[in-house]
């Protein structure tokens, strides 16, 4: 089916283990700068990616034949691999255990791209953990499912 049109955008959401702010100072350009090189290298079409001390936002255009699964598994659990290779973060490096993967309407993709480069100014106003379940409640989401996608209860 080399006629088929697919314009799918995934905004993925994940933390560092228990939300601990640890992509602080130069990791946090360390880490950004190796999941694009990364990304690239594995035919992932980043549209934008942002790393905070605690958490990440990526926006991927899925290829035809690429799964939400696989690119959160493959980005997260190659990155984690790599700080801790690299003594990135000392002490072991974890991202937490699950993700968020929302849809971004192709109408609303610049958007979506603006509130993931403007993360620094988000949280100035916001914890992440008051803006990101704020975020998952709007998708519908309930209270105990967010608890259970980070494994402990909001802080």
């Amino acid at each position: 089916m080399s006629h088929s049109l697919v314009k799918v955008h995934i905004h993925y959401i994940w933390s560092t283990k228990y939300g601990e702010r640890l992509l602080i100072g130069d990791a946090r350009e360390q880490v950004k700068n190796h999941i694009s090189q990364y990304a690239n290298q594995n035919n992932l079409h980043v549209e934008a990616l942002t790393i905070q001390p605690e958490h990440v936002h990526l926006l991927v255009l899925l290829g035809r034949d690429q799964k939400i699964e696989d690119i959160a598994k493959l980005v997260k659990g190659e990155s984690s691999h790599w700080i801790n290779e690299h003594n990135i973060i000392k002490p072991k490096f974890s991202w937490q255990t699950g993700y968020a993967a929302l849809s971004a309407s192709y109408q609303n993709v610049g958007t979506v791209k603006r509130y993931i480069e403007t993360q620094d100014e988000h949280h100035r106003r916001k914890t992440f953990m008051e803006e990101y379940t704020e975020m998952l409640k709007d998708y519908g989401y309930s209270e105990s499912e967010i608890e259970e996608l980070f494994g402990y209860r909001n802080r």
